[in-house]
């Protein structure tokens, strides 16, 4: 005998998941999740700062940062609870500036006044539970340009934009002033620094290499770069390792660069540099972002091409494809519609150039300046397949490991899935520049856009819009 359940029960059952699900629990950790999300929202400094003195000092001690966070976010929203007992509690929240999903993770001390020990916020992709607002083409671009026109009379964005179906452009703008001094605005065609973009160009090189069948992908860099200084990473880092971050080659930015940035002016300075440093991890443990395992990957294209990487790039990649405004110059040669990047000063109270903070020169993990349109054309051709085979192309392009984002890395290309449609890309950000190029194939859409702010300005536009049109 089955027995029957009246439909209305049913969805009574799962209402009462639901809720329970979006409930915060009655417990230490629970509680203290609330307080700090109570004062983190309110954007009170000094209630920001009373709460964080008495449970979470550390915390306290960078109240600037805190206040800057919760500028870029516009504080937290929560949607979940995942996990909870009475010392930890881990849960789904949403910022309220953006459509980004975050896992936050809190733990307690076991016994009264429970003390914050940790608290920690990762992004997450968007579960299914939470569908994408999803519009037909027309409202989607409608509601981006309303958007960015409130986030530049906000000063939250200041760029370039651009949207293409069926490789063609369907929206493309301009916002904000490329130069606040001179007052120079912002163009479709200016050229914004994309920072780790540029990893997509180097991938693509290496590959370009592989399918002529001048490199191997299994072989340790030691078999190109025969006289690198540490010969532990150079038997055992392959450019599989590089190319997925999973080789342990670490990065190249803190005080060291910072004190030798204007010297270094070729790949091999950085190799002279950093080269006789050994490895972080055992190589493909574990992944790791590293601008200097691409570092490396330039210099090995260098090596086996028999040409330095700038006019491999030029020669092989912007030239093939009408790439015009992209380059990597040297910052001390005038480029002029290379954009001034602005970063936020040390306390948030005005925008200051970020020349300062520059390297000489871009390089292979990062640096490049590029257009939106020129993004649409290399997005363009890399589908059209004018720079790799289809084999090639999809061994590019195709997730290998887990990415912190949620999706996978592939070599330079993230893959991932905005709300539910495949796409890949490679995001670039610094003090002072932001970008973004999204490829979905199956929607037949590209979106670039950059910024000459700090990060996420770009990135967040790019969210917004990828998980509005339509999936189709």
């Amino acid at each position: 005998m089955k027995l029957k359940i009246p439909f209305a029960a049913v969805l009574a059952v799962l209402a009462l998941v639901v809720a329970m699900s979006a409930q915060v629990p009655d417990t230490p950790a629970g509680r203290q999740f609330s307080a700090w999300l109570d004062a983190f929202n309110s954007g009170d400094r000094a209630a920001l700062l009373k709460y964080l003195e008495a449970n979470n000092p550390a915390r306290a001690a960078d109240i600037d940062r805190e206040m800057g966070f919760r500028a870029q976010t516009g504080g937290f929203d929560f949607r979940k609870a995942e996990e909870s007992t009475p010392a930890r509690f881990t849960c789904i929240v949403q910022e309220r500036k953006s459509d980004q999903f975050a896992r936050l993770s809190i733990e307690v001390e076991a016994v009264a006044p429970n003390h914050i020990l940790r608290l920690e916020l990762r992004p997450v992709a968007r579960a299914a539970e939470f569908p994408a607002p999803r519009m037909s083409q027309r409202d989607a671009l409608a509601a981006l340009r309303a958007k960015l026109e409130k986030d530049t009379a906000a000063d939250q964005f200041s760029g370039a934009m651009l949207v293409a179906k069926d490789g063609k452009p369907v929206f493309i703008a301009a916002y904000g002033l490329s130069d606040r001094e001179k007052k120079i605005a912002n163009e479709a065609g200016t050229q914004f620094r994309m920072g780790s973009m540029n990893k997509m160009f180097t991938a693509v090189a290496v590959l370009q290499l592989v399918q002529a069948g001048k490199i191997r992908l299994t072989d340790p860099l030691g078999a190109y770069l025969t006289d690198y200084p540490n010969k532990d990473v150079a038997s055992k880092v392959t450019i599989h390792h590089l190319l997925t971050h999973t080789g342990g080659t670490g990065d190249f930015f803190g005080p060291e660069f910072n004190a030798h940035r204007l010297e270094l002016r070729t790949l091999q300075d950085y190799v002279g540099l950093y080269g006789k440093r050994g490895l972080k991890f055992e190589p493909g443990s574990r992944w790791e972002y590293s601008n200097y395992g691409f570092l490396l990957l330039g210099v090995i294209v260098e090596k086996v091409s028999g040409q330095n990487y700038y006019d491999y790039a030029q020669d092989h990649i912007f030239k093939p494809v009408g790439m015009t405004s992209t380059a990597s110059l040297p910052e001390n040669v005038a480029v002029p519609k290379r954009s001034v990047g602005y970063m936020k000063s040390d306390n948030g109270d005005k925008w200051e150039r970020n020349t300062d903070t520059l390297p000489w020169r871009g390089t292979s993990a990062g640096g490049g300046y590029s257009t939106v349109e020129d993004m649409l054309r290399f997005a363009n051709a890399l589908q059209d397949h004018k720079l790799l085979d289809a084999r090639h192309m999809e061994l590019l392009t195709t997730g290998k490991v887990d990415a912190p984002n949620g999706g996978k890395y592939a070599y330079g290309f993230f893959d991932r899935s905005i709300g539910g449609v495949r796409c890949f890309g490679h995001g670039g950000g610094a003090p002072g520049m932001n970008g973004e190029l999204e490829i979905c194939p199956s929607s037949a859409t590209v979106i670039a856009v950059f910024a000459n702010i700090d990060p996420p300005a770009a990135q967040r536009e790019a969210d917004f819009i990828g998980i509005r049109l339509p999936e189709k």
